[in-house]
């Protein structure tokens, strides 16, 4: 049986483009006892509370019709954020040329966070950012998390 998330994404995704969004990524957590399936989108210019509302009503009726899912949860249809978190291959290659924010396991150089231009990602996870003027590679066994950084 195919994971909870890939098969929410299947159905989520044709959801998202009639809405006129794309499908960023989909979770499957559990948080203070209670399961939460979320599905965030993107769209060019930003997510609104109608967006979400418009992917949310038929992907819940869907999942209703299909019940991949045993027991209960909570959906949660929202916008991936400026903050968002790079995860899949296709994520890193729109986003290089931005800055990221690299969240290890353990620290390096005494930090645990680093800050920097995404300048490379190979299929492997390896994940290169230019940090004032300084390539740093980071391998995947490394990546906590890679996220966009927002100035404020």
């Amino acid at each position: 049986m195919a994971k909870v998330t890939d098969l929410t994404a299947q159905l989520a995704q044709p959801i998202a483009e009639a809405a006129g969004c794309s499908l960023w990524d989909v979770e499957y957590v559990k948080e203070a006892g209670t399961w939460f399936l979320r599905v965030y989108i993107d769209k060019q210019g930003g997510i609104s509370i109608e967006d979400c509302e418009a992917v949310s009503r038929p992907l819940s009726d869907k999942l209703d019709e299909v019940d991949p899912i045993e027991g209960s949860y909570t959906l949660e249809v929202s916008s991936a954020g400026a903050d968002r978190a790079l995860k899949k291959p296709e994520h890193f290659r729109q986003f290089t040329g931005t800055e990221v924010e690299v969240r290890l396991y353990r620290p390096r150089d005494g930090r645990k966070e680093h800050v920097g231009i995404l300048t490379d990602y190979t299929e492997d996870g390896t994940v290169t950012i230019d940090v004032a003027g300084t390539p740093t590679t980071f391998e995947k066994k490394e990546l906590a998390q890679v996220r966009l950084y927002v100035r404020f």
